[in-house]
């Protein structure tokens, strides 16, 4: 029988068995740098599907292998969530798990629990196959990527060495075949005034009016901001997500303010480019530089209580149509449902800023769901997405080989 049929046969054949491992994911909360029961329970999902090695690793992502291979390609998953959101926005419990004729339903199913999912049972798939050929095929299932994207893989990497010759994001893509990103950064604009009594604002300088005039210098930037060359990945954006003005009192001039700007960056563009951008139109909106542009970090310690923190910059990556990782896709695909995939890119970011935009390692993604569930009320994810995506992860390393 051709690997192929018996690929999607048995993907087929855990349909239930698939739908049922998301749908008791998702029953277990499992927010940013609180996922410990949902990873105990990944770990013990692995087990059961037959790994042959399954642990945690120091920042307490699930971390599972099958084969040994001498190369190594890894499927990620992060299995944190945003939270709900408005409760009285959803029409199902968001940790019910149900599951009908066409969704498994609740908060992460598509973002982005289904690939999780449907690694666990591409994983059993391989094992069942007696896979034994060029790769070590790791599955990782990663924690506290909704607040960092990428530290989760940058820690993978850096410190516990596990370096993949090319890697999978399992972020929804609606079953198509994406080939990079947009980079994204944060930044914070501080800016000076000088306090005085309210009942004389002439004596002061209004660190508020500093504050509007700098934010509708950011609205002008992001306007004036250019696509890439090859206009694939799109324009850069930024947009000014918070703003904080202080005083002495609420009787007096206000001498402090504070922008938090949230910088997407396409193709070409990096985190120096974007700071010296931001400081060039406030100056010319005020006439003088900003007190300080800065890029914060993140240091928030997770279920491991591990210390370890990084710069909120998340680079650009993008992948050439013609690089071996897509053509491996593009024939997995082909061979088990007879057509090429869509070939596009996410909209917004994924552990990819990390694997492939700062560590430079070939990735693709390819996963269940769609992109527009992410973050909103009465979320879900399609079973025939799960059956799909559980045979293309099987299949990968094969055409790979």
């Amino acid at each position: 029988m051709e690997i192929e049929k018996e690929i999607r046969d048995k993907a087929e054949e855990y349909r239930d068995y698939t739908a049922g491992l998301l749908s008791e994911m998702v029953k277990i909360k499992s927010y940013s740098s609180e996922e410990e029961q949902v990873c105990r329970k990944i770990k013990e999902m692995c087990e059961e599907a037959g790994f042959d090695e399954v642990y945690f690793d120091g920042l307490g992502s699930v971390i599972g292998r099958v084969g040994k291979g001498p190369k190594i390609l890894a499927f990620d998953a992060h299995i944190d969530t945003v939270t709900t959101g408005d409760l009285s926005a959803w029409e199902k419990d968001p940790f019910s798990g149900e599951i009908d004729k066409t969704y498994v339903w609740g908060r992460g199913t598509s973002d982005q629990k289904g690939g999780a999912a449907s690694m666990i049972t591409a994983g059993r798939i391989l094992k069942d196959l007696g896979y034994d050929k060029d790769y070590s095929v790791y599955f990782t299932f990663t924690v506290m990527e909704e607040d960092c994207d990428g530290m989760c893989w940058k820690y993978l990497i850096e410190e516990e060495k596990l370096v993949p010759d090319f890697a999978v994001s399992t972020e929804p893509t609606s079953c198509r075949l994406y080939r990079g990103h947009r980079g994204r950064m944060e930044m914070v604009v501080t800016l000076k005034g000088v306090s005085s009594h309210g009942s004389a604002p002439e004596r002061g300088v209004n660190a508020a009016y500093k504050a509007s005039r700098a934010a509708l210098a950011m609205e002008k930037l992001n306007s004036d901001l250019k696509p890439d060359a090859e206009n694939f990945l799109g324009k850069g954006t930024i947009v000014v997500s918070e703003m904080k003005v202080n005083g002495p009192s609420q009787c007096a001039v206000p001498d402090q303010a504070m922008l938090y700007l949230d910088r997407r960056l396409t193709w070409g563009e990096d985190a120096a480019l974007a700071i010296s951008q931001v400081r060039e139109y406030i100056t010319e909106a005020l006439g003088e530089a900003p007190e300080s542009v800065t890029m914060p970090d993140y240091a928030k310690k997770g279920w491991k209580n591990t210390d370890y923190s990084q710069e909120l910059y998340f680079p650009t990556w993008k992948i050439d149509e013609d690089h071996k990782i897509v053509k491996a896709g593009v024939a997995a695909h082909s061979a088990l449902f007879g057509k090429d995939p869509v070939v596009d890119k996410w909209t917004f970011s994924t552990n990819g800023v990390a694997i492939c935009g700062r560590h430079k390692i070939p990735m693709i993604g390819f996963g269940p769901g769609d992109e527009n569930e992410a973050h909103a009320p009465n979320e879900k994810n399609r079973i025939e997405d799960l059956v799909i995506c559980s045979a293309f992860y099987a299949m990968l390393p094969y055409k790979l080989s």
